[in-house]
């Protein structure tokens, strides 16, 4: 498992804190920090949740980078 770097810094950008994101999102602050740390890999359905969420890319939440056609 890898952490999903572009979660905490867009988390971070935006001012919110980990419980915040959470409550929102009906997950425990505890499964954010895994995610955000690569101690657990959110399932598609959570991937698509986080990426609504922060309106970035599902690409973006996984390298924090955005994806760009070569």
């Amino acid at each position: 498992m890898s952490e999903l770097k572009g979660l905490r810094e867009i988390r971070k950008k935006k001012g919110y804190s980990q419980l915040k994101v959470a409550m929102d999102l009906c997950i425990s602050r505890e499964a954010l920090s895994y995610y955000e740390n690569g101690k657990r890999s959110p399932d598609t359905d959570m991937l698509i949740k986080l990426s609504e969420y922060f309106h970035v890319s599902i690409d973006y939440l996984i390298t924090g980078k955005e994806f760009h056609e070569k």
